[in-house]
């Protein structure tokens, strides 16, 4: 897609590493060499792929509380038995796969975040495809915590994500000025504008 052609190489190493060829391969969560069911319910199988300045969620799944627990007892099969189908799996703090391949369902959309890029997180929540994908979502926590208690840090980052987006708006109309002052650095030709700077600088 033009998000990746247009940007240096650099940026995309990343992207081109898994997203060459289809995405639906066993192999990309199972490996290859070791296919064992058990090998893929460990939340660093997602780390091959979601990390790095691209897309972050590795980064922020180990420095989160429940990182945090999985990192300290994933060696521990008491707290964590890797052996156990996702539907049967009792972990002591949830991994990538509990939560987004939910009782071994693998469509990893289905239960993925309720949030999408920058600019979408001020979109009407109210939406039913919003609300059944929140309630999806609070249902998920359920397994550990209150519907309360999920429903309170879905709010929270909706005001954290409406925060965001305003601050991301004022940064690029402060850029914007700039540019029509003729106090910016026009952009070099040789280098495409990244993706959220696109339509400010074309």
């Amino acid at each position: 897609c033009a998000w990746s052609i247009e940007r240096p190489p650099g940026d995309t190493a990343g992207c081109t590493f898994c997203h060459t060829s289809s995405e639906e391969r066993c192999s990309t969560c199972h490996q290859r060499h070791q296919f064992d069911p058990a090998v893929a319910r460990h939340s660093e199988q997602c780390k091959a792929c979601h990390w790095g300045k691209d897309h972050r969620d590795w980064e922020a799944y180990d420095i989160s509380i429940h990182g945090v627990v999985y990192q300290v007892n994933k060696w521990n099969p008491q707290e964590f038995d890797f052996s156990k189908k996702l539907a049967d799996a009792d972990y002591v703090g949830p991994t990538c796969q509990y939560c987004h391949l939910r009782g071994g369902h693998h469509n990893v959309q289905r239960l993925s975040t309720v949030y999408t890029s920058m600019g979408m997180s001020n979109a009407d929540r109210g939406a039913p495809l919003w609300k059944e994908k929140r309630g999806t979502w609070v249902s998920v926590c359920d397994d550990c915590h209150s519907p309360r208690f999920a429903r309170e840090n879905l709010q929270a980052m909706d005001e954290a994500c409406k925060d965001a987006g305003l601050k991301y708006t004022e940064t690029f109309k402060v850029a914007e000025n700039l540019m029509l002052d003729g106090m910016g650095e026009p952009m070099p030709k040789d280098l495409a504008p990244d993706w959220s700077g696109q339509h400010i600088w074309s």
